[in-house]
């Protein structure tokens, strides 16, 4: 397998077989984010790609049932650059039963419906997106290159063509002085983006980042573990989907919760609550991480 740099993938996709289409991410932006930072973007040739599929086949096929399509946001490839992939992704992998991938809403938004239920009946089956935030104020500060309502419509979309949708919010991203508006804003978005999957984060402020510079000027305040928590709070007591897989199982996470929401919404607030409390123990600090 070939691999250049650093590669990323969700912690639901630990056993899946990582194939590098793109090189880097295609917005790379985000003030708070560096793990593209040492990377041009680029798409890797269809042809290379697929050679690269039929040449580890041998070795991945017997349990391969999991393709996560790397790096930052390969849906900026084209339908015609998708194809191929997806195509020798089967013959090669007859046990695969899932491909997925980073997007963006800019890159949903590039594409038609039609061409999105293109991917979908072709395979690519899961999406994960990351607004971060549903305040505007703060998806601006942090560059994130899209707005609330233009999740929301990306959400739609892929909705639509029936595409999985996992959704990604990051508590802090406001720092103290938004800390409630994107709380409760990020909620309201999950409701309306409605995934099938929900996951919460906590920044972590990496040095030579913009939202690091920000921090050492004074301009931009980190919460700290309690007001974590209260964020994390608000977002449980306060997002409405229909039916979503909630998880904050993430290493940068103080309290790992793991549910169904709404199903589990009491649980998950008593356990907050607990927390908040002083009642449970957070993950310490040293075993905490990106």
């Amino acid at each position: 397998m070939r691999y250049e740099g650093q590669v990323f993938r969700p912690p639901s996709e630990a056993d899946a077989y990582i194939l590098q289409a793109t090189i880097g991410c295609s917005w790379n932006h985000c003030t708070y984010c560096e793990m593209y930072q040492d990377k041009r973007f680029r798409i890797r040739s269809a042809g290379e790609v697929c050679q690269e599929i039929e040449a580890v086949a041998p070795q991945v096929a017997p349990y391969a049932r999991k393709l996560f399509v790397a790096d930052g946001d390969a849906l900026a490839m084209s339908v015609d650059e998708w194809l191929p992939l997806l195509s020798t992704a089967r013959e090669q992998l007859p046990r695969l039963k899932r491909v997925s991938a980073y997007a963006t809403a800019r890159n949903l938004l590039e594409k038609s419906e039609a061409e999105l239920r293109t991917l979908r009946d072709a395979g690519l089956s899961r999406l994960y997106l990351g607004p971060e935030s549903g305040d505007d104020p703060t998806l601006k500060a942090i560059a994130k290159g899209a707005d609330a309502a233009e999740h929301v419509e990306a959400a739609r979309k892929a909705r639509a063509a029936g595409i999985e949708q996992s959704v990604i919010f990051l508590l802090g991203a406001g720092g103290v002085a938004r800390s409630k508006e994107h709380a409760l804003a990020s909620a309201k978005l999950a409701t309306e983006m409605d995934p099938e999957f929900l996951a919460l984060l906590t920044l972590t402020v990496v040095p030579g980042t913009p939202i690091a510079k920000l921090q050492e000027r004074g301009d931009f305040e980190l919460p700290d573990q309690r007001g974590f928590l209260e964020e994390l709070r608000i977002f449980v007591a306060e997002v409405r989907p229909s039916d979503a897989l909630f998880r904050t199982n993430h290493a940068s996470n103080y309290l790992p919760l793991a549910g169904r929401l709404p199903a589990d919404r009491e649980a998950m607030l008593a356990a907050l609550d607990a927390a908040l409390a002083g009642k449970v123990t957070l993950r310490p600090e040293w075993a905490r991480g990106l």
